[in-house]
């Protein structure tokens, strides 16, 4: 039996269709500020895919950049501005920053109200309570691209290769919200490939690229390949073999998965701090 494609793009028109509804509807325009401090050639993509996708949606994007040698106290001070300004409903700060900065410190500075990433200590510990202010975008995305093709979550394996504050982390906690039974792997772990093969559902986000194997997949597993890596070619992989894919019974591609739907919930986060609802009714 083929595998099922999980289309993140698909998914993801869906979602902004949804967004754009909500606001017409509402007559209310979201202003999303978001600080990018650098010239990182990733970051600067992003940055123009994000606000090529509020356009799209009815949101107004207003884009901050800094030079690289911007200083931690500058930085925490224009956070510190925007969070005081009504007329902005939603920030977001452009990871990674420079080395000289201490990510947390500028993260403390955006009011919890504001913080459409969820970073901020005060939506994480709302959500280890299980009330979602805001989803962080990349395992809130999970979540919905599975509902959207309809994967069982409640009562299923789930694991997660990779414990960052930013997908593992979070991912772990959403999945036990929605009912799974979850597994945390790292570099740590003994016998990866034993637990990866007692996955129902296998989240990878570690950015190293061929570190699921296939022998690891067993039938009917789910895959969610959140890395982005690449090959020999320079071609964007994730960090599944691509034979692994093949052994599964859904999988994200790499690129067009993950990717499209970590931006779309950035665009939720967006009109729910701006104070609208948006029912997603798979």
């Amino acid at each position: 039996m083929m595998s099922l494609i999980l289309d993140g793009n698909h998914a993801a028109s869906a979602i902004k269709h949804k967004v754009r509804e909500a606001i017409a509807e509402s007559g209310t325009q979201p202003r999303l500020a978001v600080v990018l401090v650098g010239h990182d050639p990733a970051s600067k993509i992003y940055v123009r895919n994000k606000a090529k996708d509020c356009e799209q949606c009815g949101i107004d994007s207003v884009t901050y950049v800094l030079p690289e040698d911007t200083s931690e106290e500058k930085l925490v001070e224009l956070i510190r501005s925007l969070s005081n300004d009504d007329s902005v409903h939603g920030i977001l700060v452009q990871l990674p920053l420079p080395k000289h900065i201490n990510k947390d410190h500028v993260i403390s500075a955006i009011k919890p109200e504001k913080d459409v990433d969820g970073f901020t200590k005060a939506n994480t510990m709302a959500m280890l309570d299980g009330k979602f202010r805001f989803v962080p975008c990349t395992p809130g995305g999970i979540i919905e691209l599975m509902r959207f093709y309809k994967i069982p979550i409640v009562g299923r394996h789930c694991v997660i290769v990779g414990r960052s504050d930013i997908v593992g982390k979070p991912m772990a906690t959403i999945a036990l919200w929605n009912n799974a039974t979850t597994t945390i792997c790292h570099s740590h772990t003994r016998n990866l490939g034993g637990i990866c093969k007692s996955a129902d559902i296998l989240i990878s986000a570690t950015g190293r690229k061929n570190l699921i194997k296939p022998e690891f997949i067993k039938p009917n597993t789910t895959i969610i390949d959140v890395g982005m890596n690449r090959d020999k070619d320079g071609k964007l992989c994730g960090d599944c073999n691509p034979e692994a894919y093949e052994r599964s019974s859904a999988y994200t591609p790499v690129p067009g998965g993950v990717g499209p739907m970590t931006r779309a919930m950035l665009l939720l986060n967006a009109v729910t701090a701006a104070g609208l609802k948006v029912r997603l009714d798979w």
